[in-house]
């Protein structure tokens, strides 16, 4: 009998440690892994998977197209000291990307070329010596011309011919 009892005692203690590892497996492992599953739908949700919000890309904006406007000559008496008459005869071109500002533009020229005379017959022949008087001219002749021209925006003034005598 007392091999009967070891026995039963055996298998008692198995059978128990059969039903903790059932419990093990039913209490823990189940709801970890029905926790990772409802998760990570939570996540691809979210991350979009399932047609959730699509995010669009920015459509590239088109090139922009430039547009060179050019102004009439140009020929002003510099102020000069002397007796002798300095003179500046000025060819530009302007430079701006709205090709459908044109037509405005022309109607503003008047404008655009009374304040470009009326900076240039202040200038001295000294004030247009080496590339920085060159540089200072184009960043005064771009300021006034935006001025005169707002809203329109212009971009650079480009020098296409420059004579001083």
């Amino acid at each position: 009998m007392a091999d009967e009892t070891e026995g039963a005692e055996g298998e008692g203690t198995e059978g128990k440690k059969k039903l903790s590892g059932k419990r093990m497996i039913i209490f823990i492992v189940i709801p970890l892994v029905l926790l990772l599953l409802i998760g990570g739908a939570g996540a691809a949700y979210f991350l979009g998977v399932f047609g959730g919000k699509k995010v669009e890309e920015p459509k590239p904006e088109p090139p922009k197209v430039t547009v060179f406007h050019d102004l009439p000559d140009i020929l002003v008496n510099l102020n000069a000291t002397g007796r002798q008459a300095s003179y500046l005869k000025l060819k530009v071109a302007l430079e701006h990307q709205e090709p459908l500002s044109t037509p405005k533009l022309n109607e503003l020229m008047p404008r655009v070329i009374d304040n470009f005379q009326v900076y240039l017959r202040e200038l001295r022949p000294d004030d247009l010596v080496g590339s920085a008087g060159l540089y200072r001219l184009k960043e005064e002749l771009l300021i006034r011309v935006n001025q005169a021209v707002a809203p329109i925006r212009i971009n650079d003034v480009l020098f296409k011919e420059m004579l001083i005598q």
